[in-house]
């Protein structure tokens, strides 16, 4: 199993690395776009046996990851401010057309699997069209990650302190570690960017974001379990051998992305 790990890690790395060099922000939200869509698909499996979720609704949200850099600005502000009201508008016209064979938990259930997955990825797509955005994505990017790699090996070779019931693998050690070695990360990641891409970001500042994001995420990694625990499965799928599914491979970095997106402004 452990193999299987290391090498979707290997061969999912390089995948990540190209779709983020592609400079055509286009191609970059369609490939997000397809990541939110597999997303929700794991997500909508995951729920069916506690209710019947409106997977039309929560497929064509997806689509809408797609046309952030085609719609004019001023556009997309409005959109922002009518989205949750216009989702939820829809949800219960499903209802109202069903003659409630939807059900009010199976729109609760529907909008919330919008709201964890669609939105946040949403975010992280914002972050890659922002000035410099191809190198400050890198930033969510380590920070979910990074913590995720640290706090495996961490918790795996000194971890024995356990966390929460809701994850029961996990130990304080290892949550200590993942936050420590995602801001090493960042710190030399961000010397690379100020020496070589001309950024003048200060160290203080991006160790400090680093460390909320990392906590951020990590409490993103709990929720997803928390979850799993709910409808009572180990993995949202298998899609990615020794990592589970998409979901399960994101659910830090979507947890962490409006955060990182509100904070990387600043930069």
């Amino acid at each position: 199993m452990e193999w299987k790990r290391y090498t979707s890690a290997l061969l999912g790395f390089p995948i990540v690395l190209i779709i983020l060099l592609i400079r055509n922000k286009y191609v970059v939200d369609i490939a997000f776009t397809i990541i939110a869509i597999l997303t929700m698909h794991e997500y909508t499996n995951a729920i069916k046996n506690k209710c019947n979720p409106v997977r039309w609704i929560g497929y064509l949200s997806c689509i809408s990851i797609a046309l952030i850099h085609i719609l004019p600005q001023q556009c997309l502000c409005t959109l922002a401010i009518l989205a949750i009201p216009f989702i939820l508008l829809i949800l219960f016209l499903q209802v109202i057309i069903t003659n409630m064979k939807t059900n009010f938990k199976d729109i609760v259930y529907t909008f919330f699997g919008i709201g964890y997955i669609i939105f946040p990825i949403m975010c992280i797509a914002l972050i890659n069209g922002l000035n410099n955005g191809n190198i400050l994505i890198w930033y969510a990017i380590i920070a979910a990650w990074g913590t995720d790699i640290f706090a495996y090996f961490t918790g795996k070779a000194i971890g024995r302190h356990k966390f929460s019931k809701v994850s029961p693998k996990k130990s304080i050690e290892g949550c200590i570690g993942g936050i420590i070695g995602a801001v090493t990360i960042i710190l030399i990641y961000t010397y690379i960017a100020n020496k070589f891409w001309r950024m003048e970001i200060s160290y203080y500042i991006i160790a400090l974001i680093g460390i909320i994001l990392s906590i951020i995420g990590q409490i993103g990694d709990f929720a997803a379990s928390s979850i799993k625990r709910y409808v009572e499965i180990k993995d949202f799928s298998n899609m990615i051998p020794g990592h589970g599914g998409m979901l399960d491979r994101i659910d830090s970095l979507i947890f962490l992305a409006p955060f990182a997106y509100a904070l990387l402004m600043w930069i």
